[in-house]
């Protein structure tokens, strides 16, 4: 495979670092056709799908793009707002203010990107620029608290097939999850215990992750465990005993089997129990997005509601809180160690000045 064309060498440019905060992705309009390309694209991951090629391009094409895009479409359009999709204005939102604290917290020169693993800006592209910027350190950063074959591992395939075809390949560091972490659970916690501060406080907190085949647990996939362990770690925080909360998983497709309980059936078990309100939090996706907005707000909120629930309210996703900004800075400091991100004034005096008689001596060389 003929390698692609790398940006031209200069000479003197210091060594700098970047972190791509990868989200899943989202369509860029809210339209059939906006759609359409989005679903082709996901829903042709062998990742997400594990169904024979051949079999699935023809359920794919024949069935599922004819006519699901419209209806995604009409969902998107539910939630859409003025600045675009909430999934990638969060994101972005997200990259900027997690730069500006690494600034404040003296990692010099550390730019924060956004990606997507299915549509805009796409990762492939994210990392050619950063090539061409003459970034030599990346930290993929996944907007995945859990680890799962179905997610964080497309992409690392997305990663590892761009760089491929690179000939100067940068140095790379791949976060893997962070469902356990000391500044992500904290971040939850106070997401949480302020919505019950404004709010007061429910019957049962439904922590709803999002769902994927049964099957990919039965092979080995660590996602079900991660999820699980979150969840124990939130309600310890928040002082919960077992019986105060419940795991469930959304977003259930197709007719397989899928990762239990589902949350709808559950919400509507609870209303048909007595419970009058519930408290639902989605400690799985870190940004707003259809699957939070539409489908648990909106769609589950109805499945309670008919089932003969009284009050039923939707905690956030973490979005631009505060504390999961600081938390995001944690995690990513701790894939920065090594590198000279931080450097007193006479290193980086120093380092410029090496810098510099790298360039007058290759310019001497004729290089």
């Amino acid at each position: 495979m003929p390698f692609r064309k790398e940006p031209p060498f200069a000479h003197g440019i210091l060594p700098s670092s970047a972190i791509v905060l990868v989200n899943l992705g989202t369509p860029d309009e809210p339209t059939s056709r906006a759609v359409r390309r989005y679903l082709k694209q996901f829903l042709s991951d062998p990742r997400v799908v594990e169904v024979p090629a051949f079999i699935w391009w023809c359920i794919l094409h024949l069935v599922i793009l004819p006519f699901r895009s419209g209806k995604s479409a009409a969902k998107y359009r539910t939630i859409w707002t003025r600045e675009g999709s909430p999934l990638k204005v969060h994101t972005q939102k997200q990259a900027v203010l997690l730069e500006k604290t690494l600034a404040e917290r003296g990692h010099e020169g550390v730019k924060v990107v956004m990606a997507m693993r299915y549509g805009s800006p796409s990762l492939r592209d994210v990392l050619a620029r950063l090539q061409a910027e003459h970034c030599q350190r990346i930290v993929v950063l996944p907007a995945y608290p859990q680890y799962s074959g179905t997610t964080t591992a497309s992409v690392w395939d997305a990663v590892f097939a761009h760089y491929a075809g690179v000939r100067n390949v940068p140095e790379l560091r791949l976060v893997r999850h962070y469902h356990d972490h000391e500044a992500y659970i904290e971040a939850l916690r106070i997401q949480v215990e302020a919505y019950w501060e404004a709010n007061g406080r429910g019957d049962k907190l439904v922590m709803s992750f999002h769902g994927t085949p049964k099957r990919t647990l039965m092979l080995g996939d660590p996602y079900f465990c991660e999820c699980h362990k979150t969840a124990r770690l939130l309600a310890v925080a928040l002082g919960m005993g077992a019986d105060e909360y419940i795991v469930t998983f959304q977003s259930r497709f197709g007719k397989a089997e899928w990762l239990q309980p589902y949350t709808a059936q559950t919400v509507q078990d609870l209303a048909r129990q007595g419970l009058a309100r519930i408290d639902m939090i989605c400690p799985g996706f870190t940004s707003d997005c259809l699957e939070t907005l539409e489908e648990i707000n909106m769609e589950v909120r109805q499945d309670f509601e008919a089932a003969g629930g009284k009050e039923y309210h939707y905690i956030p996703c973490l979005n631009e809180a505060p504390a999961w900004i600081t938390g995001l800075a944690e995690i990513a400091e701790q894939h920065l160690i090594g590198w000279p991100t931080i450097l007193t004034p006479a290193q980086r005096a120093a380092q410029k000045r090496d810098a510099q008689v790298g360039a007058q001596h290759a310019a001497q060389l004729g290089a």
